[in-house]
């Protein structure tokens, strides 16, 4: 059976990224953590990649795309770039929720930070203290769907006794403070998004066949969805 080369594409956050996985495994990627220069690094990383993984685009099976919520801008130049890729090879588009593969990677990355806490909860910096986030309990299924909440120290009220929940990503960061004098919420600081995180989910949707129409898909700008004042607790 031939191998499956899937490009991965991850410019959700101020990182812009990407990837080459195998059969679900990270073979090649490029983090560069600078704002604001996706439009002029993307396909740079993208040539670089492959060059190192010594394949051209006639041997990949598929190129997959964070596709949000994240920076607006940054999801417009990701996807735009990936339908285009497509578009011009006539490869299949996988979309992979961000929120989900930062906390797959999270998980794979951070097993030490990972045991002993019941809940994973991946942020993206919105504004102020509003943030991007989500929960996943212990098996990796989402205990909160994806929202815009503003967050404050109530935000967690809702854990018993002898549940703990670790936060991260660049949500995260600007909420240490808030949560210092917690026994239950962990704010695991400088959590950087990457194509990377997205090899296995990447690979299983291909696997599935759980592809997107090209032409009609868009990001998930979630901007329907601003919180003004506080969400109920998990």
């Amino acid at each position: 059976m031939s191998n499956h080369h899937i490009l991965q594409i991850e410019t959700a956050t101020q990182v812009c990224s990407v990837a080459l996985s195998t059969d679900g495994k990270t073979m090649a990627f490029r983090d560069v953590n600078t704002p604001n220069i996706h439009a002029s690094h993307l396909t740079v990383l993208i040539g670089e990649v492959l060059q190192e993984a010594g394949l051209a685009f006639e041997d990949l099976v598929a190129v997959a795309v964070s596709k949000g919520p994240g920076s607006y801008t940054g999801l417009r130049i990701g996807v735009s770039t990936a339908k285009g890729l497509c578009y011009a090879t006539g490869l299949p588009l996988i979309g992979i929720g961000t929120l989900a593969g930062m906390a797959d990677g999270f998980k794979n990355h951070y097993p030490d930070i990972w045991e002993g806490h019941a809940f994973l909860c991946p942020m993206i910096d919105a504004r102020r203290m509003e943030v991007y986030m989500t929960v996943y309990d212990q098996a990796m299924q989402p205990v909160k769907p994806v929202s815009a909440t503003v967050i404050d120290v109530h935000s967690f009220d809702a854990l018993k006794a002898d549940q703990r929940i670790v936060l991260f990503g660049s949500g995260a960061d600007k909420l240490k403070a808030l949560f210092a004098d917690s026994d239950q919420v962990t704010v695991f600081p400088g959590f950087l998004n990457s194509a990377r995180f997205m090899s296995h989910q990447a690979h299983e949707a291909f696997l599935a066949g759980d592809f997107v129409d090209v032409a009609y898909f868009e990001p998930y700008y979630l901007k329907d969805f601003v919180a003004t004042t506080a969400s109920p607790s998990v």
